[in-house]
């Protein structure tokens, strides 16, 4: 991609920079405004030897993001209304910050649907400075509908609305925020729960209880409250915990009852097992539901993040905290497999997605910053699919930090890490922690035309080029970056 210097002196500093440091690998980006087709410096950054549909030649423009909707005459099953706003949040039990709302509230309004219904979502900014969206993150939602600033729209500035619509197809815990300076105004509270129940009812009788974490100011709370929650569950009665991680690091979950984990990242585990003496972690960004039985006296505590509890049994009741174990669940022997309804063992492309990191300047910002294949952003991998493709990624981590890597649009399939292949349920995200050195091989059918993001849950990392995207042959999008809309999508 070429440079786009904002000045001529921009342009001499960078240059000077880039070449006084070229023998430790500094390199120079600067922005400007963009178009994220213009991405991938026009080699399109396929892996080496994939398969056919890589993208090479395919036709631009043939159908725009806009016109990537659910049906526009079907009416609206689910309709509300959520006003963004810039003002001081409340944290009860703990002290106010100042920061975004949603309604007037942050968390804001639980959204709660039925699978299959359309939702309509009027979203109104009515004083959050440079614009706002609301991202779906992890419902598979129409291009049009997925509120990333400056590749599915532009960021709504205050006093005037956008209206999203898509159609519930997947059961499960979900959230939503913010896709604009999302590295700060996630971090600050502009957002909330989605929640999606089943044609037929999974718990009836059941408590079911969100348990949304956050931390605002340092404080760490539970559906926006700096204190624990109690659940009223009668004795013998099964609990479902819908465990929303929307911070910038992993949270452990644990209990001293047994803890059977039923979903993750909104998809059904298949025949789940007990887990004892062992911690369930959860992505930045990912969602895992956890069911747990009120005891014939008393209440069980299960432990979210370290620092909130959910206590299910008797309102009244107290438990002793239980230490966090050292042992962990791996999801990728968990439960007992079952069918995915495609073949992952023969894709049509396979793709590397390798993080690292390197000394640089981006948009005039000297650093370290992340790169994805050995290239900093801009300049990074765009993975074109065409409809239908079985695609496979190869995620690898060769850096010291935790990456929770998200793709929008799509659940992928985990296939193996460090080699070791999946023996247990589907494991089925869209928020995916990659540790320092670990290299894991996911799988997805490309069946959601469009453009989307594929990068890392930990905003900060996002925002420093920890960012790439799948394409979709023949879509084009009109929106730009950090031009006259002021689009920021990280």
């Amino acid at each position: 991609m070429p440079l786009r210097p904002r000045s001529r002196w921009a342009a001499a500093a960078a240059a000077a920079v880039a070449v006084g440091f070229g023998a430790l690998g500094w390199s120079s980006t600067l922005l400007g405004e963009y178009s994220v087709m213009d991405m991938g410096g026009g080699h399109g950054g396929h892996a080496p030897g994939t398969g056919a549909g890589t993208g090479a030649g395919q036709p631009v423009g043939a159908l725009s993001v806009p016109a990537l909707t659910a049906d526009p005459l079907r009416p609206a099953d689910v309709h509300a209304e959520l006003v963004a706003r810039q003002e001081t949040v409340e944290v009860p039990g703990g002290r106010p910050v100042e920061g975004y709302t949603v309604n007037g509230t942050s968390p804001g309004p639980t959204i709660r649907a039925r699978q299959g219904d359309l939702v309509e979502v009027v979203f109104a900014n009515e004083s959050v400075p440079v614009g706002a969206t609301l991202h779906w993150h992890g419902i598979d939602v129409p291009n049009a509908a997925d509120g990333v600033a400056g590749v599915t729209q532009d960021a709504v500035p205050p006093g005037r609305r956008h209206v999203y619509r898509f159609v519930a197809e997947d059961a499960g815990t979900y959230w939503y925020h913010s896709h604009q300076v999302s590295h700060e105004q996630v971090e600050r509270g502009l957002l909330g729960a989605v929640v999606v129940e089943p044609r037929r009812p999974g718990n009836p009788g059941g408590p079911d209880v969100v348990a949304l974490l956050h931390v605002y100011g340092g404080q760490h709370t539970l559906n926006g409250r700096a204190e624990d929650e109690h659940v009223a569950a009668r004795p013998g009665t099964t609990a479902r915990i819908r465990v929303i991680n929307t911070d910038q690091g992993t949270a452990a979950v644990w209990s001293d009852s047994p803890l059977r984990v039923v979903a993750t990242d909104g998809r059904d585990v298949n025949a789940p097992t007990s887990v004892e003496g062992r911690k369930v972690l959860v992505p930045a960004g990912g969602r895992m539901d956890v069911t747990v039985q009120a005891p014939a006296s008393g209440a069980a505590r299960v432990h979210l993040g370290g620092a909130r509890s959910v206590f299910v049994g008797d309102p009244g009741a107290e438990a002793p905290a239980a230490r966090q174990p050292e042992g962990t669940l791996d999801l990728l022997s968990y439960g007992s497999p079952a069918p995915v309804g495609f073949d992952p063992r023969s894709p049509d492309l396979v793709f590397d997605y390798t993080i690292g990191r390197r000394l640089g300047l981006l948009d005039g910002r000297p650093g370290s910053f992340w790169t994805v294949n050995g290239r900093l952003f801009p300049d990074v991998p765009m993975f074109h699919v065409r409809e239908g493709n079985v695609v496979v990624l190869r995620i690898a981590n060769e850096t010291g930090d935790v990456h929770p890597m998200h793709l929008h649009g799509h659940h992928v399939l985990v296939l193996s890490r460090n080699g070791e292949q999946a023996s247990g349920s589907p494991w089925w995200a869209d928020s995916l922690d990659v540790h320092p050195g670990e290299a894991y091989e996911v799988a997805f059918t490309a069946d959601n035309p469009g453009i989307w993001m594929a990068h890392c849950h930990t905003l900060a990392h996002a925002l420093d080029g920890l960012v790439a995207h799948v394409m979709y042959e023949g879509v084009s999008t009109p929106f730009t970056v950090n031009g006259a809309a002021g689009n920021q999508p990280e």
